[in-house]
């Protein structure tokens, strides 16, 4: 639908979307797309004082108006029921959910202590499910709503070195198929979007995040995936594109479930499909020399 008549927003009625995690990436891009496009954004993030380049963005581009800051930690239900309470009693709805919060945790899995696994999969899974579940009441009284979940081509195909946020990205896949079977018959619609690499900083992040120790038997293959991981960050193409996809995805009466973008997804996806995996994985280890 268009939300623009005129060169004018429509500012009555206009759709409410929450996106979490928009203090960069991906969140901040979408969060900018949609209210271009007349959306009531609620842009939350767990730090507000981190704000600060969206709202310059949001300046800029003449839709300050069209955006609310609002701070939420995916990780704490308490900061999940305040948040919502805010939302619901500014705007008395939620259209559009964007699970964008995340970050990823590298390292070969031997290394990787406990502690960094349990962080990962509160963030990247359960913060997802606890603002989902949160939502899910608003959009069925509705009877309708718009759920979007950031996966990522990872959470097709696991890569070593990143077995924690390939293992997190699997789960979200399969909660958001049981999430669409569950809410068809409410008329919310839950999709998935599976970027392939693109600049974010999820890269430098990423790569902070990776364990590697001095006398490790993994320091070669280690080397090898951050070499990779690297080169692939500086090829990376613009992630406008993640954004543009998902206000595609708002105007759509009957999405698909699944949408891989980026530099080889597809590849990766048709080739995991029909390869013998004894061949899949010679590709994936050639890739690293």
């Amino acid at each position: 639908m268009n939300l623009l008549t005129n060169g004018k927003r429509k500012t009555d009625n206009a759709p409410v979307v929450l996106i979490t995690g928009t203090s960069s990436g991906f969140g901040m891009l979408t969060a900018i797309s949609l209210a271009k496009r007349g959306y009531l954004v609620v842009a939350t993030m767990r730090d507000l004082s981190r704000k600060e380049a969206l709202v310059r963005l949001a300046a800029e581009a003449g839709i300050s108006d069209q955006i609310r800051y609002i701070r939420l930690d995916v990780t704490d239900p308490h900061s999940v029921t305040e948040a919502m309470d805010e939302i619901l009693r500014h705007d008395h709805r939620i259209d559009m959910l964007v699970n964008n919060a995340g970050f990823a945790v590298g390292g070969f899995i031997e290394e990787v202590p406990m502690a960094d696994w349990r962080r990962q999969m509160e963030t990247n899974l359960f913060g997802l499910i606890e603002v989902t579940r949160a939502v899910l009441p608003v959009m069925r009284k509705q009877k309708s709503g718009f759920i979007i979940n950031l996966s990522s081509v990872s959470g097709l195909s696991g890569f070593p070195g990143y077995a924690p946020y390939a293992t997190s990205k699997f789960a979200v896949e399969g909660f958001t198929e049981s999430l669409r079977h569950e809410m068809a018959p409410f008329g919310i619609k839950a999709v998935l979007v599976e970027p392939g690499a693109y600049r974010t900083p999820i890269w430098n992040k990423g790569l902070g995040e990776i364990r590697q120790q001095e006398q490790s038997p993994y320091n070669k293959q280690l080397d090898a995936v951050l070499r990779y991981s690297r080169r692939t960050g500086e090829t990376a193409p613009d992630p406008q594109e993640v954004a543009d996809l998902i206000v595609r995805i708002g105007q759509m009466r009957s999405p698909r479930l699944r949408y891989a973008l980026g530099k080889g997804s597809r590849l990766l996806i048709i080739g995991k499909a029909l390869l013998p995996w004894k061949w899949f994985e010679r590709i994936i280890a050639r890739g690293l020399k």
